[in-house]
This record gives C-alpha cells, sequence and structure tokens, in this order.
C-alpha cells in the first residue's frame, strides 16, 4: 500500500485480452508511477500483438520496446510532448475493453471496498474474481 495524502492507496494494473479477460495482473504504491511500475507486465506481448494503453504509459522506452518484439504500441501521447507517434483513434477505442474489465472487477465487494488490508491477500482476492470473469465467458446461457 502507499501512502498519500488522500490516505493508503493502491493501483491495480491489469493485462486483458480482446474479451476483456485478465492476462497479467498487478499491484503497486498508489503514488507509483504507472508505466514505471508496470513495465515488466508486457512479456506476454508478441510481435504482431497491439498494446493498448493510456497517456500514463507514453514514453520512448516503452515503444522502443514493443518495437523491439514486434508489437505496435498505439499509445495517446503526453499533451506536451514534442515528437509524436503514429496513432489509431479506431483502434484506441478498442482499449474499453479493460475499462468493462475494472467495472466487472468493483461488483466484486471485497475488492471495491478493499477488505483485506495486506497486498499478498488482496490480490489473490483479485486473482480469484477475475477467475469467475474467465468462468462467465464460459458460461452456456442456453
Amino acid at each position: 500500500m502507499g501512502r498519500s495524502r488522500g490516505g493508503l492507496t493502491t493501483k491495480i494494473h491489469a493485462l486483458v485480452d480482446t474479451e476483456g479477460r485478465p492476462i497479467r495482473l498487478k499491484l503497486t504504491a498508489g503514488q507509483a508511477h504507472d508505466g514505471r511500475s508496470a513495465a515488466d507486465m508486457f512479456e506476454t506481448l508478441a510481435a504482431g500483438n497491439i498494446l493498448l494503453a493510456d497517456r500514463a504509459y507514453d514514453s520512448d522506452g516503452l515503444r522502443e520496446e514493443m518495437a523491439g518484439r514486434g508489437a505496435w504500441a498505439n499509445i495517446r501521447t503526453m499533451p506536451n510532448r514534442v515528437k509524436t507517434f503514429p496513432f489509431s483513434r479506431w483502434v484506441y477505442r478498442q482499449r474499453n475493453a479493460v475499462e468493462r474489465f475494472f467495472n466487472k472487477l468493483k461488483h466484486f465487494r471485497a475488492i471495491a471496498t478493499r477488505y483485506e488490508k495486506r497486498d499478498d491477500n488482496f490480490l489473490a482476492s483479485v486473482q480469484l474474481a477475475s477467475i469467475r470473469i474467465w468462468l462467465r465467458t464460459y458460461e452456456s446461457v442456453t
């Protein structure tokens, strides 16, 4: 847990597939920078994949790493950045899959209200909720 002016906070970083199912999860302190703290999550990205991330992940290092792997980083640039990169608004709209995942995750009360105070227990409850989200995609509706 990180300490900030608002109290103790934690960020959940998630890497999801096109269906909005989680692939990698990580917890960081609330005051930690998103781009630097979640850089190790992108190991599963390979050639031909597209990384859709928000502005917090905009860095030259991440873009170079993705280009080295053959993946495309479609990240909206920071407004004060001088150098621009190719960016597709239509592809960026698909990023709502991760937003929908976090919305589903907040339906679990233990995660929305952070019942667990230890990081390892909280990560375990996030992983259990993620498993339930995975299982919902394979449920038969008929």
